[in-house]
């Protein structure tokens, strides 16, 4: 979810993969990877699961050929802060549900503004919908000239808790947590309680990088390639099998 403007076109890298004999070993046979890791243990073949999770920078995208190519499940940026909207995602939010992709909202955690102003701004944007994915919170370490400040981990953990359960309370549903390697330990994340993570990982399995710690999805690279795509994107796996995907979405869904 670290944003960059993507500069491959896929339909080029696919068609050259394909000469090639397909994606590079231990990723899924529908994606590929501009810039493959030479992935070692449990890998992101191994999960049955995948996703992406995107911004402005994926430009349009065509929900269709993403369902049709194994995309089932998607994380669309809504907000940032407490004033900055994504202008695509309203576009996203609708042909998502359109093409049957089950999908959600984050919202990129800004640290100048209380938590309050934060989950405001989101519910002003996210509605509230039926079989929605749970809402998302994305709180990473940013290079940010407006905001530099540095806190203590209890304040970090603070903030995101307010946020948190005011979205709880709102949506029905208790929002998942996305974060980095860098953020997560620095701010000791885990002691939040019971949320789900999903965690960033793209050169080792979460259990290696993230080690004694659970999670729910996993970013397994930031330069994949997916039908739908007309260039990079994030892809996620869930982390249990399909069965227990369809459990998760029965019961985090919301109602």
């Amino acid at each position: 979810m670290i944003e960059r403007f993507r500069a491959l076109a896929a339909v080029g890298v696919f068609a050259l993969l394909a000469a090639c004999g397909g994606p590079p070993p231990g990723i899924p046979s529908q994606f590929s990877d501009a810039a493959p890791h030479d992935w070692r243990g449990r890998m992101p073949i191994h999960y049955e699961i995948h996703g992406v999770d995107v911004s402005r920078y994926q430009g349009n995208i065509n929900w269709d050929a993403a369902a049709r190519g194994g995309v089932s499940f998607a994380f669309i940026k809504a907000t940032e802060g407490g004033d900055v909207a994504d202008p695509t995602f309203q576009q996203n939010w609708i042909q998502a549900r359109m093409a049957g992709v089950p999908r959600g909202a984050y919202h990129f955690y800004y640290f100048c503004r209380t938590a309050e102003e934060q989950a405001a701004w989101y519910i002003s944007h996210v509605p509230r919908e039926t079989g929605a994915l749970p809402p998302v919170l994305d709180m990473e370490w940013t290079r940010s000239r407006t905001c530099p400040v540095r806190r203590e981990p209890e304040w970090y953990r603070g903030e995101a808790g307010r946020f948190l359960a005011i979205l709880e309370q709102y949506y029905g549903q208790r929002p998942v947590i996305y974060t980095t390697v860098d953020f997560f330990r620095d701010n000791e994340m885990w002691r939040l309680g019971p949320y789900e993570f999903w965690l960033r990982s793209v050169a080792g399995h979460p259990s290696d990088v993230y080690p004694g710690h659970g999670w729910q999805f996993w970013q397994w690279t930031g330069t994949g390639l997916a039908a739908g795509f007309s260039g990079q994107v994030d892809i996620n796996a869930f982390g249990g099998s399909r069965r227990e995907w369809l459990s998760w979405l029965a019961n985090r869904s919301q109602r």
